[in-house]
């Protein structure tokens, strides 16, 4: 008994650190997802550095709408930057080896941005709801108090994912192979390389992806049926059009978002193939941070007039 439980201790150390195998299936085409992913990063954070830096300098939007929205752009700011360098240098070099520690954190901060973001998409949700469908007591209903206790509950309920999932999944002994063939140490690639019964941890993790994931996602879809009928009453045409162009488009990204994450967490051991877990994954971590600042804000003629302010202001700044 006593030397099962030394071989089980040595077995448990014996994963010191992860090699991320990525897209390494597909060597003829590293080159051009390098070059692919790095401009979408680059435009990611250009785009969502910008919608932060308006807001936080244009005081004219300090308001509960584009407040939310700055929220979203440091979320999805700090999800790309958490997941797209290291997927970057792992196409780079087709597999890269990452620490222990080091796969451990990136799970934490992709489920503490993950987890903030699927609660921030719902207030938004809500917070159009209210604006659009109570107009008269908007300011009421979403004031500055209901405002801070949504946006710290949706940071907070991030962090508490990131930290019991992770230290949950982190305790598991992992005493097998050490290839992780996923693009970042993202929880369902982690726990197949546990060599321990996870079956109460997917039991967990079924709960908590209804929970966190779907259950906003049914509350974001209630509001949009209640602003449409809100719509159909518009008497403008012109109005009405519009006001679905953007619902839809608000649809198309919070539906790509709730979808493929759910797909991912709901079953973290499912039977679909390692490249289509590539591909959900990538939807969540790479098109929805992308697509965020196009659909929310800069479509937005308050966030267009704001920036053109601050380009004009640098412009006299410069020419003085």
């Amino acid at each position: 008994m006593t030397s099962l439980l030394k071989m089980k201790r040595q077995n448990q150390s014996s994963v010191v650190e992860f090699i991320l195998l990525g897209f390494s299936n597909f060597p003829e085409l590293q080159g051009q997802l390098f070059g692919v992913f790095l401009i979408i990063y680059l435009v990611t954070l250009m785009g969502n550095a910008i919608i932060t830096v308006i807001i936080s300098l244009d005081h004219s939007l300090h308001v509960p709408m584009y407040l939310f929205l700055l929220n979203l752009s440091v979320v999805d700011l700090s999800f790309s930057a958490v997941i797209m360098p290291e997927m970057l240098v792992v196409l780079s070099t087709e597999k890269t080896m990452i620490s222990f520690v080091g796969c451990f954190a990136q799970m934490y901060f992709i489920l503490l941005f993950g987890g903030a973001e699927c609660f921030l998409l719902g207030a938004m949700a809500y917070d159009r709801f209210a604006a659009i469908c109570h107009p008269l007591n908007y300011p009421m209903i979403m004031n500055k108090r209901v405002f801070m206790k949504l946006v710290v509950f949706s940071w907070a309920l991030g962090f508490m994912l990131g930290t019991v999932q992770t230290s949950w999944v982190s305790s598991f002994p992992f005493c097998g192979l050490n290839e992780i063939n996923h693009i970042s140490c993202e929880t369902p690639a982690v726990l197949e390389l546990a060599c321990a019964d996870t079956f109460l941890f997917e039991i967990y993790a079924f709960t908590g992806t209804f929970l966190i994931i779907l259950v906003p996602f049914l509350l974001i879809l209630l509001s949009y049926i209640r602003v449409l009928f809100a719509i159909l009453k518009m008497p403008s045409t012109i109005g009405r059009q519009k006001a679905f162009s953007t619902c839809a488009s608000h649809l198309t990204s919070v539906t790509l978002f709730y979808g493929t994450a759910s797909m991912t967490y709901l079953q973290p051991k499912s039977g679909y193939s390692p490249e289509t877990k590539k591909l959900m994954s990538l939807s969540y971590s790479l098109l929805t941070p992308l697509l965020n600042p196009l659909i929310y804000s800069l479509r937005n003629s308050e966030m267009k007039r704001a920036l053109m302010k601050l380009w004009r202001r640098r412009v006299v700044l410069h020419t003085v």
